[in-house]
């Protein structure tokens, strides 16, 4: 968690000389004090991430918009900016199993997730004890092939009620509608029990069996109406062998899971992620 009130700034833009100078000097000339400062170029692109301490910056947040952009302009910047004294609302969507759910909460309880958590929506009962363990308002959203439309409708009704950021999908295993993903692009955090782009789609643990595979994985991505096709934030894998049967590959990858999840889901919130087509850069 921030010890001191910070804001983030992430660039986007053609690569051109003078973009650091530009940024840097800007920041200067309203007092701002620098703590992190990375850049990326993937081919003629540019990318930054900037953080610096607002205690002596002399530029509100209100008005920081309306200053910066005539050299967002001059460099044809996509930007954005983030104050860590804004805490992102996260929303999490899960099914019937519980792992990554319970590790998201513990993680958040233990100070380690920077962000609130005004809901949980679950399709199925079977966490809402847990959500009651941690005081966070469960809801239950039955979704059928029948339903489809209605459930997604009223998931929407309580992610706008709640003023929520970004969703966290913890295990759901919902396939969201493309009307879904759009309305929250960019701003959907799934983990596949794979190593993305191998065994995409349903049974991942029981392919990857059959296949006498010697590693299996995790990854944490971005939600598109692509199937398990968005950018990949965070991904992991352990060894495994001849002598694991499909429940030992199960209960090993949920390991893995718990693990890529929490780092993907404090990246976005720390704002490290900036996506680049269909990648991502992660600036540490």
């Amino acid at each position: 968690m921030h010890t001191r009130k910070t804001a983030t700034l992430l660039v986007t833009c053609p690569d051109r000389k003078g973009l650091v100078a530009g940024i840097s000097e800007f920041l200067f000339s309203h007092n701002a004090n620098i703590l992190h400062a990375d850049q990326h170029q993937d081919g003629t692109l540019f990318l930054m991430r900037i953080e610096w301490d607002l205690g002596d910056f002399s530029l509100s947040m209100k008005d920081f918009a309306h200053r910066f952009e005539p050299l967002a302009r001059k460099f044809e910047m996509q930007w954005r900016i983030a104050d860590s004294g804004a805490r992102k609302r996260m929303a999490i969507f899960v099914s019937r199993y519980d792992h990554c759910l319970v590790d998201l909460l513990y993680r958040h309880r233990s100070g380690e997730l920077d962000c609130e958590i005004p809901l949980i929506i679950g399709n199925h009962p079977d966490t809402e004890s847990i959500a009651g363990f941690y005081g966070i308002p469960f809801h239950l959203v039955v979704v059928t092939p029948e339903n489809k439309r209605e459930a997604e409708s009223a998931q929407l009704d309580l992610l706008s009620k709640h003023e929520i950021d970004f969703v966290v999908l913890a295990r759901y295993m919902q396939v969201l509608s493309g009307d879904f993903v759009a309305s929250h692009a960019d701003r959907i955090i799934n983990i596949h029990h794979s190593f993305l782009p191998a065994f995409h789609g349903a049974k991942p643990y029981h392919r990857a069996f059959d296949r006498g595979v010697k590693l299996i994985g995790a990854t944490a991505h971005y939600v598109t109406d692509l199937l398990d096709e968005g950018p990949i934030i965070e991904q992991d894998v352990i060894r495994v062998s001849h002598r694991d049967a499909i429940e030992d590959l199960i209960q090993k990858g949920r390991d893995l899971e718990k693990i890529v999840l929490s780092r993907a889901v404090r990246w976005h919130l720390e704002n490290r992620v900036v996506i680049c087509g269909n990648k991502t850069v992660v600036f540490d």
